[in-house]
């Protein structure tokens, strides 16, 4: 019998681990035998039958069992047999003899599965058949080859229960917690789940006889058990090694360890092809577990009928799995956060013009990384001069067909006769003055992406040969039969609500179903306030270098201007007002004054002034109005005709200048009606 070990679990209760190898330990010549198990000290792994009347066990050569230690008496202590049992007796030795680590006064009748301590050593008593613990499809009483250990039984898992002052410091325990704590310091300077699993593989081929090893980690969700490292004895790490599923299994569902050097001989893996057909003999696999929380498996098999694991063996790849689960678990957060990391950076890093930091674009520049990569049609809505077509733009840059043609179209400016040939092409002849066949917009960007802004003033005409293009993928020219296939991709942008359109019918509901495949809203200006010094800053700079100025900044009196206007034309308007500074400012910053006018009258806060020269300006202007409201009685209407501009901009003139509006007259009040 080869002896793979014991350990405790609680005080008393003691699991015997054994490989039985056709012997009955139980029975010798016909007659109840017992045994002694050395599980530590130097005769650790050793067996000493129990078949004389009298064992006797201490320091000097002629005990039946020696124990060569200074702390052990010359005749320590002795176990007879009194008919079918066994008792042990100290013999008055200087150092107590322990049983489950009670000091024995003068004899005790010793039970299956107990400890016996003395000095460093450790012995388990085993008598009869109720010591034995059976795992994977485990024969009868006399040839259990199967070994299950729990975390809480590990030795390197727990504190030593067989000696107080430490583990006994035998050459493999010394070697094993070299090893492991080797690992413990170094596990910190790996980086990288693959760095700590090869750290983890390493460690245990030097210590055990395995010919393969395999990591396995185990979804938390859903248990699926992943492959993660294995190492060959003959071709050193690996990506792949094939592993029993059976064993794997029993171990991921008991959250114990299994250990059977007895692979054909054990009933539940006699159909486990994965074992049988590599001719596998013995196999070891440990979890790794976290806080109760199961990571994975670490599983080992031999080939070599020599190279047969043991309780040492065992105990080692559970310490080494408790330390390396944590340092796993670790390196596999991190990897995460440095691939999410690495996303955030990608979307940081996408090709595109726009400048600022604000949540409200930040959305945005996550948008087009999200889209650039698929070929759906995109509708891009918002405010006028809120940079729509600047999205389109970086979203065919960033795209694979990023390398063909961009062609933009503005549906409003060209006029309804013009932008079917425009966007279609004609054939010769196709009308008066087509002297020649012409190419369309949509046939030059072949390949490419076409931009469609203002997509909401297309013609009703149209809007279904367009519906057609994003249907079948083909268009005809003007004037033409032939039907040409497209591959081009859509991007659409309006200032309207094509859907409130839609439903009024005066925009085709299909095609914008087909257009809003996925949108965006491109955020107005006074909702990305923090945006403006930023977009003001790189505006000026580049007019200044387009005019060949110097211009250091703008001042805080400026800034402050510009923060409080409501920017009704965005980020266009922003760009005109700054080039207007840079060209017409006479210093090396930008000052209010520099401003258009109608900015300094809105963003004026409290109705101050901003300068000496605009409060006189605010002044006669508040005059004029006041006085023109009065010739026209209160109608405000015609007080703005009077004064030559629209009534929406009398009405923020005097908001902007701090004015109490009377109570106006209508239209129809002032002529009597």
């Amino acid at each position: 019998m080869a002896v793979l070990g014991a350990q405790a679990q609680g005080n008393n209760a003691i699991i015997i681990y054994t490989l039985s190898v056709g012997q009955n330990p139980d029975t010798l010549n016909g007659a109840i035998t017992g045994e002694l198990i050395a599980v530590r000290g130097g005769a650790a792994g050793q067996v000493f039958p129990l078949t004389g009347e009298e064992v006797s066990i201490g320091r000097e050569p002629e005990n039946t069992i020696p124990v060569l230690e200074a702390a052990v008496s010359r005749r320590h202590c002795v176990i007879r047999r009194e008919g079918s049992s066994f008792v042990l007796r100290d013999m008055g030795s200087r150092n107590p003899t322990l049983v489950n680590g009670t000091p024995v006064k003068e004899e005790r009748l010793l039970a299956n599965g107990d400890q016996i301590s003395i000095g460093g050593s450790s012995f388990l008593f085993h008598a009869g058949t109720g010591g034995h613990q059976t795992g994977l499809g485990a024969g009868d009483a006399h040839g259990h080859s199967t070994v299950i250990l729990h975390a809480g039984q590990a030795r390197y898992l727990t504190p030593d229960p067989f000696h107080q002052e430490g583990p006994p410091a035998d050459a493999r325990t010394v070697r094993d917690l070299k090893v492991l704590l080797g690992f413990s310091q170094t596990i910190n300077s790996a980086h990288g789940l693959a760095a700590v699993q090869r750290k983890v593989v390493e460690s245990i081929a030097e210590v055990t006889p395995a010919d393969r090893i395999a990591l396995l980690q185990v979804d938390e969700a859903t248990g699926e058990v992943v492959f993660g490292l294995g190492w060959d004895r003959e071709q050193g790490l690996n990506e792949e090694v094939p592993y029993s599923m059976t064993v794997v299994r029993q171990v991921v569902d008991e959250r114990a360890a299994v250990l059977t050097n007895d692979v054909l001989g054990q009933e539940g893996l006699q159909a486990a092809a994965s074992l049988l057909d590599p001719g596998i003999r013995s196999v070891l696999a440990a979890p790794r577990e976290v806080h109760d929380k199961l990571l994975g498996v670490i599983y080992l098999d031999s080939v070599r009928p020599a190279a047969a694991f043991d309780a040492d063996h065992l105990h080692f790849v559970m310490g080494l799995g408790g330390v390396a689960a944590l340092a796993v678990e670790n390196a596999r957060h991190t990897d995460g956060l440095i691939a999410e990391n690495q996303r955030l950076q990608e979307e940081l890093s996408i090709q595109h013009d726009m400048v600022g930091g604000s949540p409200a674009i930040q959305r945005v520049y996550q948008f087009i990384e999200r889209v650039s990569g698929r070929d759906s049609n995109v509708l891009i809505w918002g405010e006028s001069g809120t940079g729509k077509e600047l999205v389109a733009r970086a979203i065919h840059r960033n795209s694979e067909r990023g390398g063909k043609p961009f062609v933009a179209i503005n549906c409003a400016a060209i006029a309804d006769s013009l932008l079917e040939s425009e966007l279609f092409g004609h054939e010769k002849g196709a009308f008066t003055g087509a002297a020649m066949q012409k190419k369309g917009k949509l046939e030059v960007a072949e390949g490419g992406t076409v931009f469609l802004d203002e997509i909401g003033e297309l013609a009703p005409l149209l809007q279904a040969k367009l519906l057609r293009v994003l249907q079948e993928r083909e268009m005809e020219r003007v004037g033409g039969t032939k039907a040409i296939k497209l591959d081009i991709r859509i991007i659409a942008a309006t200032n309207r609500d094509l859907k409130e359109a839609s439903q009024k019918g005066g925009f085709r509901e299909d095609l914008y179903y087909r257009l809003n495949v996925v949108s965006v809203c491109m955020p107005a200006l006074r909702e990305r306030r923090e945006d403006i010094p930023q977009l003001a800053g790189y505006f000026a700079g580049r007019f200044a270098e387009k005019v060949k100025r110097r211009v250091s900044g703008i001042s805080p009196a400026a800034r402050a201007c510009m923060m409080q206007y409501e920017w009704p034309g965005n980020v266009r308007e922003l760009e005109n007002a700054i080039e207007r500074a840079v060209v017409l400012g006479s210093t090396d910053q930008i000052l209010p004054e520099d401003l258009p006018e109608a900015m300094l009258e809105e963003a004026a806060p409290g109705g101050k002034a901003v300068t000496a020269l605009h409060d006189g300006l605010r002044v006669a202007k508040k005059r004029l109005i006041e006085n023109a409201i009065d010739q026209c009685e209160g109608n405000y209407t015609e007080a703005a005709h009077l004064l030559g501009i629209h009534p929406n901009h009398l009405f923020r003139l005097i908001k902007g200048l701090g004015m109490k509006p009377k109570r106006g007259k209508s239209a129809g009040e002032a002529s009597g009606g």
